[in-house]
């Protein structure tokens, strides 16, 4: 499996945390959620971090099947509108955005 993680490092406008996350939920996640071959949207709200750690204010993660399914999504005209609405969004927002993909392992913890 893939995942395709788009991390947003900086912060968001100090008395805009509200305002930005309901953006998202509202206008960005129904767009994500339409990405062709996507299985599964995670938003990842950034809380605290180590000392000295970059500041993320939130990450997205999409999980794909496979590289086509990737780069599928990423030629899709529903990629494109989530860019222009991400535009809006960072109105909020001080940093940059960042994109990642990692092939994904999962491994269950022991039980005892």
């Amino acid at each position: 499996m893939i995942i395709r993680y788009a991390l947003f490092e900086g912060e968001i406008h100090p008395g805009r945390e509200a305002e930005f996350r309901d953006f998202v939920r509202q206008r960005l996640v129904p767009l994500w959620t339409k990405f062709p071959g996507a299985e599964e949207v995670r938003v990842l709200d950034g809380m605290e971090r180590d000392e000295g750690a970059p500041v993320y204010a939130m990450a997205l993660a999409i999980r794909y099947p496979d590289m086509d399914a990737v780069n599928a999504a990423l030629r899709s005209d529903v990629r494109f509108e989530s860019r222009e609405v991400t535009g809006e969004l960072l109105q909020l927002f001080t940093g940059k955005v960042h994109h990642h993909v990692f092939s994904a392992n999962e491994y269950a913890p022991a039980i005892a």
